[in-house]
């Protein structure tokens, strides 16, 4: 099995459960120290997934794996995150993977100020904050790898006539959200460029059913619109080890997976097989 992550520190938020719960296990196995952070840090009934079982899940290969209780819509506890993840490792963090987000679907026409505020800031704001919290530490290293996670809803609609329907009809605020990421993404790389430290984002093609989406706007998928949790992983996992020349790219899971070759592999690494997946 692949090493290749020994000696790096990974730093992974929203690491409770879905995506960023994968990505965390992927480095893990593959030998990175990772911080988990996330809001959700015991189980609890509204929503499976906790940063609690995710390391337990991570225990077993044998990394150190910190747990960090905190909340991208606070922009103190936000402020706090780099700097602890980095005491509790002992050194700068390597790789910076920002993949929490609030996801609030609702029309355009009445989508309250309130609500626009948390979306930014979760989804916006605190990538950024975060991204020039780990800058210093990956400058002085001579290196390092920011990966965003973004969403193909950032893309404009074709049309007229449209043929978007729910629940995209409903993303417009998140979508923003995702379009401005990739922007900053963009000329922060642009910005970096020579440094050593890789800036990418990286969509799925399709929808992977973490257990947000599926409580989100599960039913409203169709089995074609679907792709497997370990095929995201494996995209953006190869985002945190890319060489120096891939940065400022808007990568897609799948189409990234055919331009490079990859073999998908297991969130533990190990081969894995497409299987039909279970809603």
């Amino acid at each position: 099995m692949s090493r290749r992550f020994t000696g790096r520190r990974a730093l992974v938020t929203g690491a409770s459960r879905g995506i960023g719960a994968a990505v965390a296990e992927r480095l893990a196995a593959e030998g990175a120290d990772v911080v988990l952070t996330a809001r959700t840090l015991e189980p609890h009934g509204s929503l499976s997934g906790s940063l609690r079982e995710t390391a337990e899940r991570l225990s077993r290969h044998g990394t150190r794996v910190e747990l960090l209780a905190a909340d991208l819509s606070d922009p103190d506890d936000v402020a706090g995150i780099v700097p602890a993840a980095v005491e509790r490792l002992g050194g700068p963090i390597d790789v910076l993977v920002n993949n929490a987000a609030a996801a609030i679907y609702q029309p355009l026409a009445d989508y309250p100020l309130r609500r626009r505020l948390l979306t930014f800031q979760v989804n916006v704001h605190a990538p950024l904050e975060l991204m020039q919290a780990v800058i210093p530490g990956m400058r002085q290293a001579g290196g390092g790898w920011i990966v965003n996670v973004s969403s193909a809803s950032a893309r404009l609609s074709a049309g007229p006539p449209f043929s978007v329907h729910p629940p995209g009809s409903a993303m417009g605020v998140y979508a923003a959200s995702k379009a401005a990421l990739n922007r900053i993404t963009n000329l922060m790389a642009v910005e970096l460029y020579g440094s050593g430290i890789r800036v990418n984002t990286v969509e799925p093609q399709s929808a992977v059913l973490t257990e947000g989406a599926v409580a989100l706007v599960g039913e409203l998928i169709l089995p074609a619109e679907i792709e497997a949790l370990e095929e995201m992983t494996e995209a953006a996992t190869a985002l945190c080890e890319c060489p120096e020349d891939v940065t400022g790219r808007v990568a897609v899971s799948l189409d990234l997976i055919r331009e490079w070759n990859l073999t998908v592999r297991g969130l533990d690494a190990q081969p894995w097989k497409r299987e039909e997946i279970q809603r």
